[in-house]
């Protein structure tokens, strides 16, 4: 009997005709719309390793408690969700807990996909059952004892989950509650930049004004005009999220992949909306700009022999910076914020990210190996104080710490 052999094409029918049985939908349209939801959730950041098949999980996920590791969510049936009705699919999404109703840990920002509509996390179903199946057995649940036992998810969810879809403010512009949707839902921004109470959960109150996450803190990025993007335009922020560069910043380390991965595919009227939302934030602090050190400080002498030496030749003699390749370091507002990724960046290095529109990826050199905690102290505490910025000094012992996170 002759063996049959199916195309390419008639494989994707007939995936394509299963999702529609499942979904009740145009097929074509509902994968589609699920890939570019995809997109806006950046499902590849946790469950893409390099070199893996797509969505086939093992991303380490480092956390205050231990580690955990981004789980295989493509449609094979014994290592994946394959076995998945889509009610178990939005159940994980929008209430927190698996198939077999184990719930899930934070790290999944089901506290964020929880406002996302039924509408879209069927799309998104429809699209992951398109997918490769790939059989890779992956262990999720790497935390030490007793983190390890999920029976005490139920106090922290008590604590740190509001179920719920997002519900648009009528008193807001249809624009900006689709901008509120995708920052507080898919775009899941406060999983990085909201601060964390001792539960790890968000402190709402405190909503995207900055977070330390091990040796890089992820700004803040309310309407601060000191410490956040209040002196950023819309139009910078969306060219930052739509190439990874503007006027004051370049991304780099976890926020590059973010833009790699996702939010350059935004459509254009998506990333207005999200940048139209957070520039309509209040400011996280009411708090007055501090006074800058002055000149003859010790470490403002230091930092600027350091400065002239090891920066001006990119960041240029006054913190100009060269627009979308080397940031501009004089009146830059996350300058004034938490020093941990600077400090991350000078002793380490950084290379920015690449997009379809800004394909260069400039690079910071490490300088730790020759500067000492107490070198890169200065220098950064002479940026922090200079070309209109204001801030704190930065002491050898914050750099001592970074360096220890960056070594384990």
């Amino acid at each position: 009997m002759k063996k049959l052999l199916l195309s390419a094409s008639t494989l994707l029918f007939l995936v394509a005709a299963g999702v529609q049985a499942e979904s009740g939908g145009d097929s074509w349209d509902l994968v589609s719309k699920g890939r570019y939801i995809a997109q806006l959730g950046d499902c590849t950041a946790c469950h893409t390793q390099p070199g893996k098949p797509l969505f086939s999980g093992g991303v380490t996920i480092d956390t205050p408690f231990g580690r955990l590791v981004g789980a295989n969510i493509t449609p094979d049936p014994e290592t994946g969700i394959g076995k998945w009705t889509f009610t178990d699919f939005e159940n994980a999404m929008h209430k927190g807990h698996d198939r077999e109703g184990n719930l899930l840990y934070g790290a999944m920002p089901f506290t964020a996909y929880t406002k996302v509509t039924a509408e879209d996390n069927r799309a998104l179903w429809a699209y992951l059952q398109s997918v490769q199946p790939i059989n890779r057995v992956v262990k999720t649940n790497q935390l030490p004892f007793p983190f390890n036992l999920r029976t005490s998810l139920h106090l922290w969810n008590s604590i740190n989950f509001n179920e719920g879809v997002y519900k648009p403010d009528p008193k807001q512009s249809a624009e900006w509650n689709r901008g509120a949707y995708l920052v507080q839902g898919l775009g899941h921004c406060g999983t990085c930049h909201t601060p964390k109470n001792i539960l790890g959960g968000d402190k709402t109150n405190h909503a995207l004004s900055g977070n330390l996450l091990g040796s890089r803190y992820a700004p803040d990025i309310t309407n601060n005009a000191h410490t956040g993007v209040g002196k950023w335009s819309q139009q910078d922020l969306v060219d930052y999220l739509k190439t990874g560069a503007n006027r004051y910043d370049i991304a780099s380390g976890p926020m590059a992949e973010a833009v790699e991965n996702s939010t350059q595919y935004w459509k254009d009227a998506d990333l207005n909306a999200a940048a139209l939302y957070l520039k309509s934030l209040t400011e996280s602090s009411k708090t007055e700009k501090p006074i800058p050190l002055p000149a003859d400080d010790r470490q403002m002498i230091t930092g600027k022999a350091i400065y002239a030496d090891r920066c001006s030749g990119c960041h240029v003699s006054q913190g100009e910076g060269v627009a979308h390749l080397f940031p501009q370091l004089a009146d830059t507002p996350l300058v004034n914020g938490d020093p941990t990724s600077l400090i991350h960046v000078v002793v380490a290095g950084s290379r920015a990210g690449g997009t379809t529109a800004a394909p260069t990826r400039p690079a910071m050199p490490a300088l730790g190996w020759n500067l000492t905690d107490q070198n890169v102290a200065d220098v950064l505490t002479f940026v922090r104080n200079s070309w209109n910025n204001a801030a704190p000094a930065v002491t050898a012992n914050q750099v001592k710490e970074v360096r220890k996170k960056l070594k384990e």
